[in-house]
């Protein structure tokens, strides 16, 4: 008990914000290579960008049809990954907010997703 008491005081002290906006659980969480923004996957579908600094959400990612499992930003920042139940991957132009792709093929739900450090696969 006492560790536990020990890691909620840790946890609030460092606590810097809270980011409010989507309406089902949050899966995962990603900040951008500068540290500026944000991503954030949760079950209602959707992907949300948010501003570190103000705690504002910028953008609303969608185009799933099923859980958002995962998030990842390339390495300059400029593309974000998701991984959905949805048995796909997105592609994200984080500029317009546009998809850029859908990767297709599994079988299964795809629970995590990531890009080299190349940026290039």
């Amino acid at each position: 008990m006492q560790t536990l008491s020990t890691l909620l005081k840790v946890v609030e002290e460092f606590q810097v914000k809270t980011l409010k906006g989507h309406t089902a659980p949050v899966n995962s969480v990603s900040f951008s290579p500068d540290g500026k923004t944000l991503a954030s996957g949760a079950n209602e579908n959707t992907v949300k960008l948010w501003d570190i600094n103000s705690g504002k959400e910028i953008k609303i990612l969608k185009g799933h049809t099923d859980s958002v499992n995962s998030v990842s930003f390339s390495p300059d920042g400029k593309i974000l990954a998701s991984a959905s139940s949805d048995k796909t991957v997105k592609l994200w132009d984080l500029n317009t907010g546009r998809e850029i792709k859908t990767l297709i093929g599994h079988t299964e739900h795809v629970t995590s997703v990531s890009f080299s450090p190349n940026g290039k696969s």
